[in-house]
């Protein structure tokens, strides 16, 4: 058990990963902190599958040359998986609702799933093995983890909402209004029809809020008519 120890903690592969395993998510909490699709989760896990597969390539390419008498192009396994991964995986990246975007930590996780086959054929086990260890941080503890401890913006929910209003109704008033129900509004849109007015927006509220929250207090004022609320986080 103590030479096992040893093996993984010396193990240069560990250094290598643990640092791609820190670029992917300090790149990701940035893309999070903006609002942005691809964040932290994604990026995690294609920086430290990438970082695999460099090493399963380079590794391979200085055992084997010897038994094959020629030398072997380390940047072989990477490319071409990677270029053939690329297809699967935007087969489950979804665009809904014109400006949600649904699947991107589905394909990378296809993206890291082929790394870790090509790791095991080649028999480096140790690399697989740390390789899945920080990918289940990026995937289960470390967005929990910083859903706890991390910047506010990462505790919020965004909810879509559609509102009719009178349209005898001062809009800018109506939006204060929402705001002091401690609630944020995003891409605002407004809309006249016969009758009344719609807005569309996004409200920001915490993650302890129910959606239903959100519609029990936009619907609370006088001026609604009716509420659409749709949970898009």
């Amino acid at each position: 058990m103590e030479d096992i120890f040893e093996m993984i903690v010396y193990n240069p592969a560990l250094h290598k990963l643990s640092l791609a395993a820190a670029a992917g998510l300090i790149i990701g909490l940035e893309r999070e902190l903006k609002g942005k699709p691809l964040g932290l989760k994604t990026c995690l896990i294609v920086a430290v599958t990438a970082c695999l597969l460099t090493i399963v390539s380079y590794e391979s390419a200085f055992l084997f040359s010897e038994a094959y008498s020629r030398p072997m192009d380390p940047g072989r396994i990477p490319s071409y998986v990677i270029s053939g991964i690329g297809f699967l995986g935007a087969g489950v990246i979804l665009r809904r609702n014109n400006d949600a975007i649904s699947g991107l930590t589905t394909a990378s996780l296809v993206l890291a799933s082929a790394g870790l086959g090509i790791t095991i054929g080649v028999g480096f086990y140790v690399e697989a093995l740390l390789g899945v260890f920080f990918m289940i941080l990026g995937v289960r503890i470390i967005p929990d983890l910083m859903s706890w401890i991390g910047p506010k913006k990462l505790k919020n929910i965004e909810v879509r909402a559609k509102i009719y209003i009178k349209k005898d109704t001062d809009l800018t008033s109506f939006l204060k209004e929402v705001k002091n129900k401690n609630f944020g509004i995003r891409r605002v849109k407004v809309k006249e029809e016969a009758e009344d007015i719609i807005i569309s927006c996004i409200v920001v509220t915490s993650r302890d809020v129910y959606t239903t929250d959100v519609y029990y207090a936009l619907k609370s004022s006088e001026n609604v008519l009716q509420v659409e609320v749709e949970n898009i986080t």
